[in-house]
């Protein structure tokens, strides 16, 4: 198990390096790149229904390792719960393609939300990957911080132990929990940006 773990990490690592190269990102201290989708639940939400708002953005697969390492441990809900009390917009965003790893219809969407309690504003589909691309979204999960007036304040990792162990949650630094802080405080982000980690987002084939 062990094993199988490390390769895990370090086939995610390799392609978090491919990705690095390919897809472009958009900047930090600029403009987050508008976008509107349907949500699991049937409505349309559009990023500029959240002006005055914080807006985290977290690319998901329900069926990534490293995905599962916050969902089955509940870290990734209890920091929804935690920042949607406090008037943040959480929204979920799964971009994995039909027939693809991870692929999540309305019905499966739902199921889910229910059964891992995720307490997120909403659960967004873009199986066509156009705002994943829009982003440059390249792992699940990947992060993104967008401030009250529409800026990108946040992009990478969730924290800084790219492992699928939960056990390292713990101890880690988490850079969205340090940025939404500092930035509900009315600071700067110290640590704008970060390499993300976790499974390659599963867009369709070209």
């Amino acid at each position: 198990m062990k094993r199988l773990l490390l390769v895990l990490t370090l086939f995610a690592f390799a392609l978090t390096l491919a990705w690095n190269l390919q897809a472009d990102t958009p900047e930090i201290g600029k403009p987050a790149p508008k976008f509107s989708l349907k949500g699991a639940d049937g409505k349309e939400y559009s990023l500029s229904d959240f002006k005055g708002k914080f807006v985290v953005l977290e690319w998901y697969n329900p069926d990534c390792p490293f995905v599962k390492k916050h969902y089955n441990s509940d870290n990734m809900q209890a920091l929804q719960k935690k920042y949607t009390e406090k008037g943040v917009v959480w929204l979920v965003i799964n971009s994995s393609a039909k027939g693809k790893q991870g692929h999540c219809p309305p019905d499966l969407a739902n199921k889910l939300i229910k059964k891992k309690g995720m307490a997120a504003t909403a659960f967004l589909l873009d199986h066509d990957g156009k705002v994943g691309k829009m982003y440059g979204a390249r792992t699940t999960p990947h992060m993104y911080i967008i401030d009250k007036e529409g800026v990108l304040i946040y992009a990478g990792a969730i924290d800084d132990k790219p492992s699928t162990n939960p056990d390292d949650i713990k101890g880690s630094k988490n850079y969205v929990v340090a940025a939404l802080d500092e930035a509900l405080a009315g600071k700067s982000v110290t640590v704008n940006a970060t390499k993300p980690y976790g499974c390659s987002v599963k867009y369709a084939s070209k």
